[in-house]
């Protein structure tokens, strides 16, 4: 994977990416917190009818999400001064473009982790619009980063800890050491 130098500007913009029930909203706060960025999750961007649909246990189209790609795209834009970390999907690699057409700069941060564990913490929540009904359609839509998107992969299983302190190190590593 290619990574870009990310924090020579000591305030990088982050996304968070994965399927739901990664842990993307866990570990982008942490994250946040510890680079002492905003925060934002891209859930609350979402139109009205898309979390509708979604509640309902009825897929996105690449329709239904290009309006909230924009506005997650530009709410990163507009923290290109202070930073920010922000907790979204970004299943595919066109999603991912869409962000990077507002921010080109733009880390990713992949949580990955398996089915089991997924449904796992999807049970567990209560307070989430997304049902464990769209877990598997997640999955099909998820395109792992390409080697040469800005950004790394990081097992989910892993502790919130042991996730933000990988990512914080990768962050803070010179461009050469991080093509490895």
């Amino acid at each position: 994977m290619s990574v870009m130098s990310v924090l020579s500007a000591s305030r990088p913009l982050v996304v968070v990416m994965g399927v739901a029930g990664s842990g993307k909203s866990t570990v982008g706060a942490a994250l946040a917190d510890r680079l002492r960025l905003p925060f934002g999750d891209a859930d609350d961007l979402h139109p009205s009818a898309n979390v509708e649909k979604m509640s309902q246990g009825i897929p996105l189209t690449d329709e239904d999400r290009a309006p909230w790609l924009d506005a997650v795209g530009e709410e990163i834009a507009r923290h290109r001064v202070p930073g920010l970390v922000i907790a979204c999907s970004a299943l595919k690699v066109a999603y991912r473009d869409v962000l990077r057409a507002h921010a080109p700069e733009v880390f990713f941060l992949h949580l990955e982790t398996t089915k089991r564990v997924l449904a796992q913490r999807m049970l567990v929540r209560s307070e989430h619009f997304m049902p464990l009904a769209l877990l598997d359609s997640q999955l099909d839509t998820l395109e792992p980063l390409a080697g040469d998107e800005n950004g790394f992969a990081i097992d989910a299983r892993r502790s919130v800890d042991e996730i933000i302190g990988a990512a914080e190190r990768v962050l803070r590593a010179e461009p050469a050491a991080r093509r490895s």
